[in-house]
């Protein structure tokens, strides 16, 4: 596979413009009692910054910033909005939140608008963010991340007897792929991702290799944790009136429907 580059290009006002949506979003998840979406939202952005600063820059020296641009600082702006967008949505996925269509096209429709509005309201004086990585360093790493995670479950589930046991690889594969496919076509439709590639090629390279891997390597892991955590506290971060074992939320969460509102873990 030839080396993938994921470059950025956007002015100074995307920064200010997404920072405010990330505070109205989590304001709105506060107003919901979404507490545990918030939390797991704040903590994989503070993944994502330790992974991009810490490896992807000062390990393997991928990243690169042009205009004399802050790396530290932009890339902490960049972990928050998509570790906490990214991962806070994703879990209102697995826990199958009554109001997800509503929660889906804030996101996307934000993720698409963001772009023109700084086209329309930047004033051009500022010289663009311009930040790349590659991704040959450690793109091997990632794919190994992401097969022993999906090894993990289908040996869980082919060990299962019961079909309501199994986890549904299917869902957390269409997930994994799908709200990181809508975060590159939101940035390559705006124009930001892959700026300055000439080949198409090129920029569907790096729209479709990046939907597979990276954020879908963490699906297994964090739906791990999903049944986990669920099985013993709400949403709410309070116990459960009857916790249950690892396997009888599984069973449960099988069973649960997107619009049901029904279940304690859900809190409606």
């Amino acid at each position: 596979m030839p080396e993938i580059v994921a470059r950025r290009q956007f002015d100074p006002l995307y920064i200010w413009l997404d920072t405010a949506f990330l505070v109205l979003f989590a304001a709105l998840l506060l107003f919901r009692k979404k507490y545990m979406t918030v939390i797991v939202g704040l903590v994989f952005g503070v993944i994502y910054m330790l992974v991009d600063y810490g490896i992807f820059h000062l390990l393997c020296h991928s990243r690169e910033i042009f205009n004399g641009y802050s790396l530290f600082w932009v890339l902490l702006w960049m972990s928050m909005s998509y570790g906490f967008t990214n991962f806070a949505w994703i879990w209102l996925w697995i826990s199958k939140d009554k109001n997800l269509f509503e929660w889906s096209l804030l996101i996307l429709g934000w993720w698409f608008c963001c772009p023109l509005l700084t086209d329309t309201f930047a004033s051009g004086n500022a010289a663009p963010v311009i930040i790349q990585r590659t991704t040959g360093a450690y793109h091997g790493y990632m794919a190994a991340i992401l097969f022993v995670g999906y090894l993990g479950a289908i040996v869980w589930n082919i060990t299962r007897k019961e079909r309501e046991e199994r986890v549904c690889i299917p869902r957390l594969l269409a997930i994994g792929i799908l709200v990181q496919l809508g975060w590159e076509t939101a940035l390559l439709l705006g124009g930001i991702r892959s700026a300055g590639f000439e080949s198409g090629a090129d920029k569907l390279l790096t729209l479709v290799v990046n939907s597979l891997l990276e954020t879908n390597l963490g699906m297994p892991y964090i739906y791990a944790i999903f049944i986990a955590f669920s099985a013993k506290f709400t949403e709410r971060l309070k116990r459960r009136t009857l916790p249950l074992s690892f396997t009888e939320r599984l069973r449960e969460n099988n069973r649960e429907k997107v619009r049901t509102g029904g279940g304690e873990y859900l809190g409606n």
